[in-house]
């Protein structure tokens, strides 16, 4: 793959054999931003575990405390007894059988976020091979199948992220912009690891966080040292 001047310029810049500590690493993502919009810096941790197997699972949420910098649409599957608390708390998109006849016959999925009440999940796992492969699925271990549909908005506006394993065992989560800065970067970064962290399964063995890296979306990955975190 052949990359542009700025990119081969950022990769000077960075020592891909060091580990950084986290504050320096996001410093340097954010000044090697150069691209002409607002780029996302996201985080890429490598685990010590095998997805293969049901009890090395990783996977829930975190409210960032700073939130990602994007306006995320809500999407939310309940009775109608709570429609109105899901709208005040900000869901665009709320219903039922509506939504799901919307999504299954027309495509639609102007939404990032998806929410439902536990009542609901039988209607919206009819949408299980539409939603899953996309990674919008609710799931209780995401705070995104529950009673209470408008904090589940709430906590989504304010910026709240899933994270779980790939089939290479690594996860992937975006922690915020560029404008951010790296003081604020850093807090959701440190959030984010915590979660993480605190995530091991029992059945892990040996090191648990194996690398981390990141990176923005134009730009060269930096090694991050996660000693800080005790694993």
């Amino acid at each position: 793959m052949k990359h542009g001047k700025k990119y081969m310029d950022s990769a000077k810049a960075v020592d891909s054999t060091k580990q950084y500590d986290a504050a320096e690493a996001l410093d340097l993502v954010c000044k090697n931003a150069k691209a002409k919009f607002d780029e996302t810096i996201e985080a890429h941790i490598r685990l010590g575990v095998d997805s293969r197997h049901a009890d090395q699972q990783v996977r829930g949420a975190v409210v960032l405390p700073n939130g990602t910098g994007k306006n995320v649409r809500v999407c939310v599957f309940c009775k109608e007894d709570k429609y109105d608390a899901a709208k005040e708390a900000g869901a665009e998109f709320v219903g039922g059988m509506d939504l799901v006849d919307k999504i299954m016959k027309e495509n639609w999925m102007d939404f990032d976020v998806v929410v439902a009440s536990p009542d609901m999940m039988g209607l919206v796992g009819r949408l299980g091979k539409v939603l899953g492969p996309r990674g919008l699925m609710p799931n209780p271990k995401a705070g995104t199948v529950t009673p209470d549909v408008a904090k589940a908005v709430t906590e989504a506006k304010a910026g709240k992220i899933e994270y779980r394993l790939d089939k290479t065992n690594i996860i992937h989560c975006p922690i915020g912009k560029a404008s951010f800065g790296s003081a604020k970067l850093d807090e959701n970064f440190s959030t984010l690891m915590e979660a993480v962290v605190k995530a091991k399964p029992a059945a892990a063995k040996g090191t648990y966080i194996k690398s981390c890296t990141v990176t923005s979306t134009m730009g060269v990955g930096v090694p991050v040292s996660t000693a800080k975190f005790g694993v």
